[in-house]
């Protein structure tokens, strides 16, 4: 049987990874990139322990590339910001289940600034809490490391959670992309978009001494092989 093509697959590197010296340079290289969109984590230090970049940076990007920009945010309270995040110019907003006690109504709020939602789970939490929102979810974030640091391992736990959320997508949400944030690599990014996966989000396995441009175009022809 030949190998099926993944050209629909989604790319998006992490810029936790990238050197944030040169916004406009980076913005750049992203924009003439075969990267579909770009990856932009908001830690705060409290619901995870790394504390890293938040509405200026988001601005700070946009107008050097028309990529979709997924604003990911392990924070508390995320409903705080969203009419910044959107005026910042996020095209996807994704808050953690953990973080949310009033998940519907954030995604109502996200949903009615403009956004596409975002929904991240952790890694050890069950997809089946999030079915009572799946309806409202544009993407479905697994997180495949736990969630804070740039550089850590698949979890090979997570292409079981692929197929869960693939059943689940199919009775509630067939609409909905799924996401997997962490520990993407050339070794695993085809058995991962195999199993179901419609995005996948790359930080150190794209943003290394081989060059973004080479990586990003390395792993497109991966996933587009169809024989």
């Amino acid at each position: 049987m030949l190998p099926q093509s993944l050209s629909h697959v989604r790319l998006a590197p992490s810029i936790l990874a990238a050197p944030l010296h040169n916004i406009a340079a980076l913005g750049a290289q992203l924009e003439a990139s075969v990267a579909d969109w770009v990856h932009i984590d908001v830690m705060d230090g409290e619901f995870v322990p790394n504390l890293t970049f938040g509405m200026p940076i988001v601005q700070a990007f946009r107008p050097y590339t028309t990529k979709v920009l997924d604003v990911h945010l392990m924070i508390v309270r995320p409903e705080r910001y969203i009419a910044a995040f959107a005026a910042a110019g996020a095209n996807v907003l994704t808050v953690h289940l953990e973080a949310c006690p009033h998940l519907h109504s954030v995604l109502s709020q996200i949903k009615a600034a403009g956004m596409r939602t975002g929904l991240a789970l952790n890694p050890h939490t069950p997809i089946s809490q999030a079915i009572p929102v799946l309806h409202m979810v544009d993407v479905l974030c697994l997180m495949s490391v736990n969630p804070g640091f740039g550089g850590q391992a698949f979890i090979p736990q997570t292409i079981g959670r692929i197929a869960e959320a693939l059943a689940l997508k199919e009775v509630h949400n067939p609409l909905m992309q799924i996401e997997i944030d962490g520990g993407v690599t050339m070794a695993n990014a085809r058995q991962i978009a195999e199993a179901g996966a419609d995005v996948l989000v790359a930080g150190s396995s794209v943003f290394n001494a081989n060059g973004l441009a080479h990586n990003l175009s390395s792993l497109r022809h991966l996933l587009d092989l169809a024989s």
